[in-house]
């Protein structure tokens, strides 16, 4: 799946990987679609929260080397 803008969060723990998101998002234009790479296990849990509760759409999920990329769309 191809992104607009991509975040790195690989390495960062819970709260930092759904933060950064929600930051990098709000400069986004709706629609728009955010990679968010992360190896948080709690990632798993956290974006899709994340997203469930802001409003954006989770699209995908696809392992990606040692991290998990969650594609998201702006709304």
């Amino acid at each position: 799946m191809s992104a607009d803008a991509e975040l790195d969060a690989i390495g960062l723990l819970c709260p930092l990987p759904v933060l950064k998101a929600r930051k990098r998002l709000k400069s986004m234009a709706t629609g728009q679609v955010l990679c968010v790479l992360a190896s948080d296990p709690a990632a798993v849990v956290d974006i899709p929260h994340f997203c469930a509760e802001s409003g954006h759409e989770l699209l995908s999920t696809e392992p990606r080397e040692g991290a998990t990329a969650y594609f998201i769309r702006h709304m």
